[in-house]
């Protein structure tokens, strides 16, 4: 059932925007990012979801699925590796971690793309809102566990990666989060 309910939202996630318009597909089954323009993959890279699985509600620290878009971004001119608290930046440069770690820090680092929910009563609304759960893509100082469920909710993503996402999409860029 979750795999067809996700191509159907695949399906309309094409249907409703224009074939040249960039999107995001992040595929948790997969733990991949896809950007997607003209229904073409442009570039693909690897991601990690949040280790407590999927969901919308407020304080599971679960990843929501479904239609969103890009809100805000952050960190345009920021240093590779840069630490953000509540979205500034802190002008401190994360130790990155190569190897598979879980520390007791989830710094958000290099990049922000803060999502919003798109599906009234889904992924947006009281108590079930991404943007209130503060659900980003971003950097990630615990690189060694991308590739597999780790983070608190976000997509966290290599800062190289994370930083060349940033320079290819805009605020509004629609991102489908499928499992």
């Amino acid at each position: 059932m979750v795999k067809n309910t996700a191509l159907t939202l695949i399906a309309c996630f094409f249907s409703l925007n224009s074939y040249s318009e960039t999107l995001i597909r992040v595929d948790i089954s997969e733990q991949r990012l896809y950007l997607i323009k003209n229904q073409q993959i442009l570039v693909s890279y690897p991601i990690s979801s949040s280790s407590y699985g999927e969901g919308q509600t407020e304080n599971s620290y679960k990843t929501p699925l479904g239609m969103h878009k890009i809100k805000e971004m952050i960190g345009s001119n920021a240093p590779k590796d840069t630490i953000f608290i509540s979205r500034i930046n802190t002008k401190r440069t994360a130790k990155i971690i190569k190897l598979p770690n879980d520390t007791k820090d989830d710094f958000v680092t290099s990049r922000i793309m803060w999502l919003e929910g798109q599906e009234d009563g889904f992924n947006k609304g009281k108590g079930i809102d991404s943007y209130d759960r503060y659900i980003y893509i971003h950097g990630t100082q615990e690189e060694g566990l991308i590739g597999s469920k780790a983070s608190h909710g976000c997509i966290r993503m290599f800062n190289n990666d994370v930083i060349e996402l940033y320079k290819m999409v805009k605020e509004g860029t629609k991102v489908l989060i499928v499992v």
